[in-house]
């Protein structure tokens, strides 16, 4: 809350101009100028001559404590991870990439060695299980090629790599249209991984479609503008739902909407 107070300094006889305590955006130039404007009108001498001084009182509307969401910009993952459980830091080096695919799709899929996965245990065989049955060849590391590599043969999910804790720089996007999602983060040659972007990011929702974090409105052409299932949908193959009383544009967000009931 803002208020404003201009005083003629060299006549006090002149009463001040004062503008009440309102919300800062509403404490606009033209609102100032209005209030000058007829004071001028009525004396001149008051704002062409004379010397002024303004006072501005501001005070914070009182509120109660809420949680804020921690700021991930510039905070390294090493000491996020310790703030934000969704964040998994993968303690080893050699295989971080596999380690990390099966960390996600033990979280992914609800597997209850998912907390020895994460805290790093129990993990030897499922890498060489994956590494054999998939013939990627992680020797000189895994990169794109790799990445992709696993993509195919791991056609069930789709992996999402984000650089570090940014999420609008996308390094490697899959083109499955899966709802099993394996959000990984790159950092400094080494892969771990986010099993909660949303809460990480401090974000209300994410496009399955390009994977954009936002909150309240999202433009994507790969999702429906309407019911934002993916492919999107065509008005021709409309569908109308009784419990609802409203028509839906595709069979496939009719199912999603039994599914959520």
């Amino acid at each position: 809350m803002l208020g404003l107070r201009i005083r003629n300094t060299e006549n006090l006889q002149y009463k001040l101009v004062d503008f009440s305590f309102r919300r800062r955006d509403q404490l606009k130039p033209d609102v100032v100028w209005g209030g000058l404007g007829k004071v001028v009108q009525c004396n001149a001498r008051f704002g062409l001559c004379d010397r002024h001084e303004v006072h501005m009182d501001h005070g914070r509307m009182p509120v109660g404590n809420v949680k804020t969401a921690e700021k991930t910009k510039g905070t390294s993952i090493d000491v996020l991870s310790a703030i934000k459980k969704s964040i998994v830091v993968v303690q080893t080096a050699i295989f971080c990439l596999v380690l990390a695919l099966i960390i996600a799709m033990a979280k992914e899929n609800g597997d209850p060695k998912y907390k020895s996965y994460r805290d790093g245990y129990r993990l030897k065989q499922p890498v060489q299980d994956l590494l054999n049955a998939s013939g990627v060849n992680l020797t000189n590391g895994g990169g794109f090629k790799e990445l992709k590599e696993m993509q195919n043969y791991l056609s069930d999910y789709k992996f999402v790599l984000y650089y570090g804790l940014s999420p609008d720089r996308f390094l490697f996007s899959g083109n499955t249209l899966s709802n099993k999602k394996l959000c990984l983060l790159y950092d400094s040659g080494h892969y771990n991984l986010n099993t909660n972007l949303k809460g990480t990011m401090a974000n209300k929702y994410i496009c399955n479609a390009c994977d954009t974090l936002y909150d309240l409105t999202n433009k994507c052409d790969k999702a429906c503008s309407l019911c934002t299932v993916t492919p999107t949908c065509f008005i021709d193959r409309s569908k109308y739902c009784a419990t609802c009383n409203r028509w839906l544009l595709s069979e496939c967000a009719f199912r999603i909407i039994l599914l959520s009931k």
